[in-house]
């Protein structure tokens, strides 16, 4: 099985979306690639995984992680690169946005849109969140 998601938003909601479902299909033995672009390059920025924002008036969720014994953003980031989840960051948004791979977690791919389409094309799941 195959597994594309596209990551384009950048807050914590979306960073559990992502990882939780990229580490899921890993652990199913899942071919998994996200492509993280605009705002979700935070999610693999080395400092920015680490704060990401929470939803206004959504602010309770945060203990309720932690009640919950849910994993870190940087705990998941770091269990789907040892699963083999291959994060790929958009060249033309870090263009945009003046960023550099040196910027991010070590580990990640920088690629085109293309790139990322080519992974996708035969994908079996595509989400985007």
């Amino acid at each position: 099985m195959k597994v594309a998601i596209i990551a384009a938003n950048g807050g914590l909601f979306d960073a559990y979306k992502v990882f939780n479902i990229a580490t899921a299909a890993a652990a199913a033995d899942a071919e998994v690639g996200v492509f993280f672009t605009f705002e979700g390059l935070n999610l693999i920025h080395k400092e920015a995984h680490k704060q990401l924002p929470i939803p206004e008036g959504k602010e309770h969720f945060q203990q309720g992680f932690q009640k919950a014994n849910i994993p870190s953003i940087a705990e998941l980031l770091q269990m789907a690169q040892e699963m083999g989840v291959k994060l790929i960051a958009c060249q033309m948004t870090m263009d945009v946005m003046g960023l550099d791979k040196n910027q991010f977690v070590d580990g990640i791919e920088v690629a085109g849109a293309a790139t990322f389409l080519q992974f996708a094309k035969d994908a079996d799941i595509t989400l985007a969140f």
